[in-house]
C-alpha cells in the first residue's frame, strides 16, 4: 500500500456524474479543482452496504465541505450509468438520492490502482479518503478495509487542521479541533503548549 502523503495526487479523466445530475464523459480532476482543495474518496460498490451510509454522510456535510472552499469527489469502479441509477433511487429503498458532489466511473480501474486502493482479491476499492490541498499535493490519506464505514467528521477536522497551517504556521497537535490552540513547531512552543494542555491530551 503507497503512501501518497507528501505528493502529487494521480490526475484522471473518467466518466461521471456530476453533483447537478448531469452525466459527463471526460471528467478531468485537475480542472475540477482548479486550484482549490479537494477530498477524493473511494468505496467499493454502488447498491451495497456500508456504502450508501458513507456516500450520505458525506452529502449531509456539503455544506461544510463547501463553507471550507473544498470539492468532494466519490470514485468506485461502477458505470457512470449505475452511479446515475443509485443517485435515483430513494434512500428509503437502499439508494443514497441526489447527492450533491461528484461520482467517478472508474470501470478500467485505473483510478483506484493510481492512488493504490484496489483490493488485490475483491477487485474493488478500499475505502480510501485523501485530502488534497490547492497545490493538487496529498496531505492527509487514511484507508479502511471493506467492513469498516469512515468517520467524515474526521475529514473535516483534517480540512480546518490543514487550513489553520496554512494560515497561521503553527502546527496542530493531537486531538486539535478548530477554536483550539496551534503550536510553534520548535522545542520552546512544544514545551509552552505542554505545559498548559498536557493533561487535556
Amino acid at each position: 500500500m503507497s503512501v501518497l502523503v507528501g505528493r502529487k495526487a494521480p490526475d484522471f479523466t473518467a466518466a461521471a456524474v456530476l453533483g447537478s445530475g448531469e452525466i459527463v464523459d471526460n471528467f478531468n480532476l485537475t480542472a475540477a479543482i482548479k486550484g482549490k482543495p479537494a477530498v477524493v474518496f473511494f468505496y467499493p460498490l454502488d447498491f451495497t452496504f456500508v456504502c450508501p451510509s458513507e456516500l450520505i454522510a458525506f452529502d449531509h456535510r456539503m455544506e461544510e465541505f463547501t463553507k471550507r472552499g473544498v470539492e468532494v469527489i466519490g470514485v468506485s469502479i461502477d458505470s457512470q450509468f449505475s452511479h446515475n441509477a443509485w443517485r435515483n433511487t430513494p434512500v428509503e429503498k437502499g439508494g443514497i438520492g441526489p447527492v450533491k458532489y461528484t461520482l467517478v466511473a472508474d470501470v478500467k480501474h485505473e483510478i483506484c490502482q493510481a492512488y493504490d486502493v484496489e483490493h488485490p482479491e475483491a477487485g474493488v476499492a478500499f475505502r480510501g479518503s485523501f485530502l488534497i490541498d490547492k497545490e493538487g499535493m496529498v496531505r492527509h490519506q487514511v484507508v479502511n478495509d471493506l467492513p469498516l464505514g469512515r468517520n467524515v467528521d474526521e475529514m473535516l477536522r483534517m480540512i480546518d487542521a490543514l487550513q489553520f497551517h496554512e494560515e497561521h504556521g503553527e502546527v496542530c497537535p493531537a486531538g486539535w479541533v478548530k477554536g483550539k490552540k496551534g503550536m510553534n513547531a520548535n522545542p520552546d512552543g512544544v514545551a509552552a503548549y505542554l505545559s498548559e494542555n498536557a493533561d487535556d491530551l
